[in-house]
């Protein structure tokens, strides 16, 4: 969703409220100023809201349920008109001066992402909105499949009404694609069998032949097979459903097809955002937005190589512990080799990694009330990635719980191929991505009765990904790991996450080939030769966003030394994650300022 609340934002301080020459505004002042700019935020998120369909359905509303975001770039000049309109508002209706403390988060959070939205429009064509890990080709389906639900008739109809609107969303999304072109942004070679391999995987199937039901048809037909309706109406819906599946998903999907069949022969091997015009100002600006810091490229580059190097010496001495003999790179073979570190590749092996990644966060579960105050109302479970989007898909990933409570929180496992995915990382990947990672910050954050909405669904990247990051380092403290294994396996994702600044800006600041990434993760870490080449490829398609993992975490681990040792005895690493988690996502130079704050007061 693109709008400033869902985006990155850097450089936010707060002011001084308390100069001897300024106003001193009674409690009641204070509060009406309060309410006065929370309604502001509120409206703003409501109005946002109607003009995205699919974030309505993410937050379980059904006010537009048979309609797709609007992908045109006159939508997007649109856009830009109402951030204008709002940030000038902003300025000109509110009184900084006399918001309570959240409230000017609020104030400060919104007024640099509406700046930032309303710079960034320059940029906004400087992306491939169709690539191997996303885009419309492949989220239509997950979308219906994973996000709208069927509890009526009427909602069944809605789903078709989605089938037939399509073809609207795909021309949309083609004419973006021919301007991007038009200004010779086009994705490397190497995206476009992938791009149109997911494509086709989604016609594949009845209605569209004579195999098995497709994705789309299958889950249509099992959710209105639950519906508490006559067998002909089922027959109707599910007929109607055929139609619109041939005759207007069908050729719209052929439609994108030829046409990314046909910019496939005019794309380049070259990989880095370099390649474009204002290639390198754009990839700047995009590092401040994922780091929220002012981080330049060459100095994220030089973090990656020192913390490679140190977790490498901490690799090593794992590798003493279990009397492994042979230098690191032997010890990386070993374990991209030994049967002994994975599950079987079959069905039973699959569900043996599911239950086991499940007794992992049931464990964790138990023992919340060591880590945090608040913990999180929404139910969580463990998933494995559909088939039909497994390919494309990166090894594991979070799907936020539905705030209404009618969809949990889900950490989905890619068990296409069970050498991707080694028992070592297994309890690592269910800290990340499930508790107490994405899970824990997510769902407080959803749930929290202080903030604006548009707070609650904020996408700082150095934040949320930097505490799943966190949050696979804090059961180290609690004695878990046990198994050395396993605990190289920590190892092994945080050196994944530093190797990441290391190449991501190879590529796009020191034009590194697609070859010379690939080289650098097989030289330097276990992972299997797909993630290496997955890993690198995505860099290449999404400029700066691996690099906030790294930058998050060490600025979590900064923050938390910093009170502890301003602290000392007074020190309560509850009460440290509950001032972290309780606000929403924050750009991390905001977060340092809230802890700036608790360990002024608690110092009193």
């Amino acid at each position: 969703m693109k709008k400033h609340y869902f985006l990155i934002s850097i450089g936010l301080l707060f002011s001084c409220l308390s100069c001897s020459e300024e106003k001193v505004y009674t409690a009641e002042e204070i509060e009406l100023e309060s309410a006065k700019a929370n309604a502001f935020f509120e409206k703003s998120f409501s109005a946002t809201l109607d003009r995205y369909p699919s974030m309505q359905t993410y937050l379980g509303i059904k006010t537009d349920y048979d309609k797709w975001n609007d992908l045109s770039d006159s939508f997007a000049t649109k856009e830009l008109e109402i951030n204008k309109a709002e940030l000038q508002f902003l300025i000109d209706s509110i009184n900084v001066d006399a918001l309570r403390e959240q409230e000017l988060i609020s104030y400060k959070l919104f007024k640099e992402n509406a700046e930032n939205e309303i710079a960034d429009y320059k940029w906004r064509h400087h992306n491939y909105p169709v690539n191997q890990m996303f885009g419309p080709h492949a989220d239509v389906a997950s979308f219906l499949i994973n996000m709208h639900a069927i509890s009526d008739s009427s909602d069944a109809v809605a789903y078709i009404a989605r089938l037939n609107g399509v073809g609207v969303y795909f021309d949309q999304l083609i004419e973006g694609l021919k301007i991007r072109e038009e200004k010779s942004i086009v994705p490397p070679k190497f995206v476009f069998p992938r791009v149109i391999g997911s494509a086709k995987n989604i016609i594949t199937g009845a209605p569209f032949d004579k195999g098995k039901s497709s994705a789309l048809q299958d889950d249509f037909y099992k959710k209105v097979d639950k519906l508490d309706l006559s067998n002909s109406s089922k027959a109707g819906l599910k007929s109607k459903a055929d139609i619109a599946l041939t005759g207007s998903l069908l050729p719209a999907y052929n439609k994108l097809i030829a046409f990314l069949g046909s910019q496939e022969e005019r794309a380049t091997d070259d990989d880095g955002i370099w390649k474009v015009d204002g290639g390198d100002e754009y990839y700047n600006i995009a590092l401040k937005r994922t780091t929220t810091t002012d981080l330049t490229a060459e100095q994220i580059h030089e973090i990656g190589l020192t913390e490679v190097a140190r977790i490498h010496d901490e690799m090593r001495e794992i590798m003493k512990e279990v009397e492994f003999s042979g230098d690191l790179k032997d010890f990386f073979k070993y374990l991209k080799e030994d049967e002994q570190f994975f599950y079987p590749n079959t069905d039973a092996g699959r569900q043996a990694y599911l239950d086991s990644a499940t007794a992992i966060i049931d464990n964790m579960r138990g023992r919340l009330d060591e880590l945090f105050i608040t913990k999180p109302k929404a139910e969580m479970i463990v998933k494995r990635v559909e088939p039909f989007r497994e390919k494309a898909a990166g090894s594991a990933f979070y799907q936020a719980a539905a705030p209404d409570g009618s969809r949990p929180g889900a950490f989905y496992a890619n068990l296409a191929n069970m050498q991707d995915m080694p028992k070592y990382d297994m309890e690592a990947l269910a800290y990340h991505e499930g508790i107490p990672g994405h899970h824990m910050d997510r769902s407080i954050a959803q749930e929290l009765t202080n903030i604006p909405m548009f707070r609650k669904y904020a996408g700082y990247g150095a934040y949320v990904e930097g505490w799943g990051l966190y949050s696979e380092f804090i059961p180290k403290e609690m004695g878990l790991y046990a198994n050395p294994y396993s605990n190289y396996g920590r190892l092994g994702a945080e050196l994944w996450r530093a190797c990441r600044l290391v190449v991501d800006t190879g590529i796009h600041l020191k034009k590194w080939t697609r070859e010379e990434g690939i080289a650098y993760y097989t030289n330097n870490t276990a992972a299997s030769e797909r993630d290496c080449e997955r890993m690198v490829e995505r860099h290449i398609v999404m400029p700066s966003q691996a690099t906030g993992y790294k930058i998050g975490m060490m600025k979590f681990l900064e923050l938390r030394a910093k009170s502890k040792k301003a602290l000392g005895d007074k020190f309560d690493l509850r009460e440290f994650h509950e001032v972290v988690l309780t606000s929403g996502a924050l750009p991390l130079n905001m977060l340092e300022t809230l802890i700036d704050n608790w360990i002024a007061e608690k110092s009193k």
